[in-house]
């Protein structure tokens, strides 16, 4: 952990920074390779890849697209690279996607989580997301909540 924060940028990046760094958070079991990656980001009317930089190093990302097409923003992936987390670099990849999708004219982020990822759900839900439903899975740990921020 840091004694003192370092400075954390945020860039746009690729698609294959994204993959980079998600194939070393450990809670991402059998994540998306470069070809899902570009197939979702390819054939949408929008996307954004956003890497966030700490001494010009990747150490997290956040993924999103257009994908309803009713003014929203679906955020697809994202996450930080055990190290470097509660430093605020997930914060950091939140608004500024935010900023980002508020920019594009878009009225609403759009996301979902797995059951299991408890911090990711107090972290949306901290960052305004309300939930907005559920599937279920045989495993309940996959069960995924649906998550929705109205942008102003």
């Amino acid at each position: 952990m840091y004694s003192k924060i370092p400075p954390i940028k945020i860039i746009e990046g690729n698609a294959e920074q994204a993959v980079a760094v998600s194939r070393a958070i450990p809670e991402f079991v059998d994540p998306p390779v470069l070809h899902d990656y570009k197939n979702r980001l390819e054939s949408a009317d929008q996307a954004l890849v956003l890497i966030a930089l700490v001494e010009n190093e990747p150490v997290g990302f956040k993924v999103g697209y257009t994908r309803d097409n009713d003014g929203s923003f679906y955020s697809w992936m994202g996450g930080v690279l055990p190290g470097f987390r509660r430093i605020g670099v997930a914060q950091k990849l939140a608004d500024a996607m935010e900023r980002w999708a508020t920019g594009q004219g878009y009225t609403k982020l759009r996301m979902k989580t797995r059951n299991q990822h408890k911090h990711m759900l107090l972290f949306a839900i901290r960052n305004g997301f309300t939930i907005t439903g559920f599937k279920p899975y045989p495993n309940n740990a996959e069960s995924r909540i649906l998550l929705e921020k109205v942008l102003t």
